[in-house]
């Protein structure tokens, strides 16, 4: 696996991997426009689109798909640099008329304990906490 990350002016960067593009930039505070989530952001984006990415799989295989799902992942930093990750919380969200509980819960354990390796990697830097809401408001 390889990316190729391109400065493209101020802090602006665009990282070009095998399926396509994302760009990154900062706050203006330290010279980014603004414009895209920046490389912390994108990590949090990288771990709710693999576990994402498997539930759904998951959820597919068993015929319990969602009607519509999301993943929410938050993260605390240490406030001294270089601010690392000190926890992340994953909420998945799932709505449907015909949600069942038990599938969700065992799709969302297997993508954690099993198949996503961005949890897999965060998880040993940091704890990671699961929560699953079924039609929120």
């Amino acid at each position: 696996m390889k990316v190729i990350t391109e400065w493209k002016g101020n802090m602006l960067f665009r990282a070009n991997g095998n399926y396509g593009y994302a760009m990154m930039d900062t706050s203006g505070e330290v010279g980014g426009q603004e414009t895209a989530l920046s490389p912390k952001e994108m990590i949090l984006a990288g771990l709710a689109g693999c576990t994402g990415m498997d539930v759904i799989s998951i959820l597919r295989k068993m015929r319990a798909l969602p009607e519509k799902m999301d993943v929410v992942v938050e993260a605390a930093l240490d406030p001294e640099f270089p601010k690392p990750f000190t926890s992340f919380k994953i909420i998945f969200r799932f709505w449907g008329e015909q949600l069942d509980r038990e599938k969700i819960e065992k799709a969302v354990k297997l993508s954690h304990e099993k198949y996503c390796g961005v949890s897999a990697t965060l998880g040993q830097a940091a704890p990671i906490e699961l929560q699953i809401e079924l039609n929120p408001r």
